[in-house]
């Protein structure tokens, strides 16, 4: 009985404190914030970027897809390195530093494998924010159609 109350509070208080996830897929640019582990010398890496699509969107993280997990010797995950992303929303670009915190191999064949990895959000200016949270609230919901601007007649 007590277990059952445990577990029905624990649910209820995951409600509350975890962002819900969208699943929604835009085109996102990953690129690296210059690395500040380097003693007094701070050296960007190079212009380092790769391309991939978003898996699911929350007001704290993105989960996005591409094809490599690193770009050269850098690991998209660990180390605490911070990521540049650039998502290309209907309203236009949003930019925001990530924190990469886990990943996962997906795909069916070696070929065409990828990665799947999940980003908190640590950063971003109040008007990439805003128009970020207008785009999470505003989306078309599932099944309904986007109206292309046709009259009936």
């Amino acid at each position: 009985m007590i277990r059952k109350w445990a577990s029905l509070f624990t649910r209820s208080v995951n409600k509350r404190v975890v962002a819900r996830r969208r699943p929604l897929h835009v085109p996102i640019k990953i690129s690296f914030e210059p690395d500040k582990n380097t003693g007094g010398l701070v050296l960007p890496p190079p212009d380092l970027s790769t391309r991939g699509e978003t898996h699911d969107l929350s007001s704290s993280g993105v989960s996005f897809i591409v094809s490599s997990i690193r770009i050269q010797q850098y690991y998209l995950v660990g180390e605490e390195r911070t990521l540049k992303a650039e998502l290309t929303l209907p309203s236009g670009k949003v930019r925001m530093k990530l924190v990469g915190v886990r990943y996962e191999q997906v795909g069916e064949h070696v070929s065409t494998t990828q990665y799947l990895v999940g980003a908190s959000i640590v950063d971003m200016i109040e008007t990439d924010r805003d128009a970020y949270r207008e785009f999470l609230t505003t989306r078309p919901r599932k099944g309904r159609a986007l109206e292309l601007g046709t009259t009936k007649s």
